[in-house]
């Protein structure tokens, strides 16, 4: 069995076959929840840009393994992989890269019965030849990559039952209290997304990066922060909002984080379709970049640019807490220098410059998928996913 904090990035073999079969049935046990609830077939899901419908997600996670693990795939254009798939015409409903958004939710998938069945067959043909590999890093790369992309669905699943006020299967971990405080760092150099074993395309090379003295919050900020900002009219403080953060405000109407409500005496917030008491010491969540930055001008404060955060990940100290929530940043999403797209070429490299990195991990987040150097990144204004954010001494 593997532990529950061994990393994806470097765990043996038997370690990885085990994940990968945990991955498999967390899906499966999601989609369970939302045939459930009726949304089984991509007719019956509201077409949301944030979200696929189920029944392709369940498909393009056990495409992608096969495409990546049995079909040997050197690259992620139409004619890269070996051979044809286990489920024809799969390459044609499946293909993130060829096959638009918009048009998801008209394909004539199969049943969710047979997709299941092609889950299951490519878990055990997979883990089949992953008992012949050997253990170099170079070998085990297509498993790490499709146990990494299953987990990062995974996550996305979770996200669309909250979308879709659908109740999540058991056990959901919520995020724990934040702490209070600040930590004060002298600053210094240190090699920017250092870490033995695989790494994503974004996060290399690493590279030596000199960090000035700076102070951070211990931990993210609070429903009872954020509140004090929506009491005062926050919303309404133009001062306080970019350009972009306005017409944000405009488009959707917010006046208070997505889920929160007020029957005029108390906060609750929307969780899986249950109105739930907003918890004044939690961490605020479902908020935008444009919201986040918000209430660091109102407070006198700043985002952590993600070198910032990463030194404080890494120095190791108690104190600094982090995992509960994806984290905004003062970081646009760009390449390193030297950066060269992975097999996977389409991961990282067409959306630099148009997203915000996040770092951390969330409550929905698999431990093994947790690292100091993982970068994850979305566009400013969503704020369906688990983000939070913490300050930084302005």
């Amino acid at each position: 069995m593997t532990s529950a904090h061994a990393s994806f990035r470097s765990m043996p073999p038997p370690a990885l076959d085990a994940a990968l079969a945990d991955a498999r049935r967390h899906t499966l046990s999601l989609f369970d929840a939302f045939e459930a609830a009726g949304y089984d077939q991509p007719a019956r899901v509201p077409r949301l840009p944030i979200l696929n419908p189920p029944l392709w997600e369940l498909g393009h996670t056990a495409w992608f393994a096969e495409w990546y693990v049995l079909r040997e795939a050197w690259g992620s254009a139409p004619g890269e992989a070996r051979g044809t798939s286990l489920l024809s015409p799969a390459d044609d409903w499946f293909d993130s890269n060829t096959v638009a958004h918009a048009t998801r939710w008209t394909l004539d998938l199969p049943a969710p019965r047979a997709l299941k069945a092609y889950c299951r067959e490519v878990l055990a043909r997979t883990r089949d030849r992953l008992a012949q590999a050997s253990s170099d890093n170079a070998a085990l790369y297509p498993y790490r990559l499709a146990l990494a992309h299953e987990d990062m669905h995974g996550e996305a699943l979770l996200y669309t039952l909250q979308t879709l006020g659908v109740a999540a299967p058991p056990p959901v971990q919520e995020a724990a209290p934040a702490p209070s405080g600040e930590l004060a760092f002298e600053g210094g150099s240190f090699l920017l997304g250092d870490e033995p074993g695989f790494a994503f395309d974004n996060e290399r090379p690493s590279q030596p990066c000199r960090v000035a003295p700076f102070t951070i919050d211990v931990g993210l900020v609070t429903n009872a922060a954020y509140l004090a900002f929506v009491d005062d009219g926050g919303y309404a403080r133009t001062a306080c909002w970019s350009e972009e953060g306005l017409a944000w405000l405009q488009s959707t109407g917010r006046t208070a984080p997505r889920y929160w409500q007020c029957d005029g005496k108390e906060w609750t917030t929307l969780r899986f379709g249950r109105h739930v008491p907003l918890v004044p010491g939690e961490p605020v969540r479902h908020v935008s970049l444009h919201e986040a930055q918000a209430w660091c001008r109102w407070a006198g404060r700043r985002l952590p640019l993600e070198q910032e955060w990463e030194w404080a990940a890494r120095a190791g100290h108690p104190g600094f807490a982090w995992g509960g929530l994806w984290e905004w940043t003062a970081s646009p999403f760009l390449p390193r220098p030297g950066f060269r797209a992975d097999r996977y070429r389409e991961y990282s490299a067409p959306w630099f410059g148009s997203r915000q990195t996040l770092r951390g991990a969330s409550f929905a987040t698999p431990a093994r998928m947790r690292s100091p150097v993982f970068r994850n990144f979305f566009t400013a204004d969503r704020d369906d996913i688990y983000t939070g954010f913490r300050s930084c001494a302005a």
